[in-house]
Parts: C-alpha cells; structure tokens; sequence
C-alpha cells in the first residue's frame, strides 16, 4: 500500500501507525487525516514455556513477520517501558507470518508477536497465552490504525480526501455496531476464520474508535517519542513539530 500511494496508483491506504512513521520521517508524502480502531496488535507466550509475562521475556526469542513490522515496533516500546532492554534482552525471529505459531510450538522461539486476524485465531486453539494487546494499559484509548491520504490528493481534491475521511469513519462504526454484518463481508475475501470467529475479534477491538483533530496528534506525538526511545525514529525528530507536519485536518 505505501508502494500504491507512492506511485499515484492509490489515493489513500489504511495502514497500523507505526508502520508510517517512519516513512513519513524520510519525507514520504502523505497526510494522516482519521484514526481508525485501535487493538489489533497481539503478544502471544508459549504455554508450555511458562511464558506469561514481559518479564518471562528476558533472555527468550520473539518470532516476528518482518523485523520492522507495527508489532515488532510496539512490543519493543512495550518491553523498555517495563524496564526489558528490546534490542539485547530478547531476540527478534523472522518467520512467514502463517509459520510463527509453528515456530513457538517448535521451541523455535517462546512467543510471537503479530497482527491479527492470525494472531487471534491462535490464541483460541489454547497453546498460547495472550500477555498483552495494543489496548492494554496506556493503550487502552490509542489507535493503532490510520487512514493515510496522498499528499498531492489532500492539495489538489481535499473535499474528495475529507469523503474518503468521512466514509472510513463511518465504515469503523459500522463495524462497531454490528461486527458479525462486517465479518461476513470480511470473510468473503478468503479468510479460513468463520464469520463467528471475525465477529468476535472485531469486538475485541475498539472500532468505534476514530480520533482527529488535536487528540490524534497528540497520539502520533506519543507513538513519534516511543519510536525514537528505540531508535527507529531518529532522536533528533521534534515529535510535536513532527505530528502537525503529518496530520491534516480535512474535516473542518
């Protein structure tokens, strides 16, 4: 989707947060203009590991889909804030995102951390144990998705780009409000989950969720500080001037 939008070949992509920043950062040229549902990041412990906890962590192995995947990147900040070095006190693994469960059953690694819906659907055949989410804690109010506009789009077109805002916020109520209507549509572009089981991990997420305007930069403010505490965004970033330079009000 970055790609696509790069290109011309898209006029907007949702996309988890911290897999924008960064490029954002280097210039990308793209505005953030809606969060769009919060909770869809998981930390998965192996069962018969013991692992159970950020503090099992230390010492083990995480197995990760990309090395600078959104959930790679969150659990890192996750792991610091609970006083466990991320890039010396685990180890990151990379494995086909389809493959990471095997590769904790394995012993490969003692968790996995991903997006879902895989991530879900794991945790439910009972091997593994859910240690946290991106709504634990802190996280329990912050998005995690977002709606990313080309930037040439919000300059030449913006009330198309505030439509485009509009009907996602809309659509993420939707789903919110009646998520087995939104699983079953879901289902229909090749998911092997059942539309029970879409329906139950969208009502585990925050849907409903959608902040603009000065409540999401201020989020994308936190996830800038965050990122730059684990050297994936550079330490010389001003997180405020950083977040008003990628956001952009298309709603008012």
């Amino acid at each position: 989707m970055l790609e696509a939008i790069a290109t011309g070949k898209a006029d907007a992509g949702l996309g988890l947060a911290l897999r924008w920043l960064k490029p954002l950062e280097q210039g990308f040229d793209v505005k953030i203009t809606t969060g769009v549902h919060g909770g869809c990041i998981r930390l998965l412990g192996s069962k018969a590991a013991n692992i159970d906890s950020f503090e099992a962590l230390r010492g083990k192995s995480i197995a990760i889909s990309d090395q600078a995947s959104p959930a790679k990147n969150f659990f890192a900040i996750v792991l610091a804030k609970n006083g466990i070095d991320p890039a010396k006190d685990v180890e990151w693994r990379q494995y086909p995102a389809n493959l990471l469960a095997l590769a904790v059953e394995k012993g490969e690694v003692q968790a996995l951390a991903e997006i879902d819906p895989l991530p879900y659907l794991w945790l439910k055949e009972g091997k593994l144990t859910e240690i946290a989410t991106n709504l634990s804690g802190e996280y329990a109010d912050r998005t995690c998705c977002i709606l990313a506009i080309r930037g040439s789009l919000t300059r030449e077109e913006l009330p198309v780009a505030a439509a485009l805002t509009r009907s996602i916020m809309e659509a993420g109520d939707r789903v919110a409000s009646d998520p087995a209507d939104a699983a079953a549509v879901y289902a229909t572009y090749g998911s092997k989950a059942s539309v029970e089981d879409i329906t139950a991990m969208f009502r585990s997420h925050n849907h409903h969720d959608h902040p603009v305007g000065a409540t999401l930069k201020k989020q994308l403010l936190l996830y800038t500080d965050e990122l730059k505490a684990v050297n994936v965004i550079k330490r010389s970033t001003d997180s405020a001037k950083f977040a008003d330079r990628i956001y952009l009000d298309v709603l008012s």
